[in-house]
């Protein structure tokens, strides 16, 4: 499975990225719609077990995770939010550490982010 979000903030100066790593409840490129309980639980998971950012999905690390959480329905109202105040979905920034990565990402190449995962398809039906 793969889902992408746009980079939403760049800041030239830190080498850091920011945007919306994924969405719940959004029809993916593949069809695939992952749900708000298993995207947090992916990105819990990468945070404890990984961090690291690859370059189109290949193993070279090009960046660090310095920024992530996933909003839910609870954290929107833990935060006095309204519910539909920001999307239900994993925020994410990155430390750019690799040159040429960055060049991509300043010159327009990468625009967005995009996950990797493995999963278990499974019918939603026509919800």
């Amino acid at each position: 499975m793969k889902l992408t979000g746009k980079v939403a903030k760049r800041d030239d100066d830190k080498f850091l990225v920011f945007g919306w790593a994924s969405m719940a409840g959004v029809t993916d490129s593949q069809g695939d719609v992952i749900s708000i309980d298993t995207l947090e639980t992916a990105a819990y998971d990468f945070v404890l077990n990984s961090r690291a950012g690859g370059a189109m999905h290949e193993v070279a690390v090009v960046a660090t995770l310095v920024e992530s959480i996933v909003f839910t329905l609870e954290k929107l109202a833990a935060l006095g939010l309204a519910e539909d105040a920001l999307p239900h979905g994993w925020w994410v920034g990155f430390k750019v550490t690799d040159t040429e990565a960055w060049q991509k990402i300043k010159n327009g190449d990468y625009t967005m982010f995009s996950i990797g995962g493995r999963a278990v398809r499974e019918d939603i039906g026509d919800e």
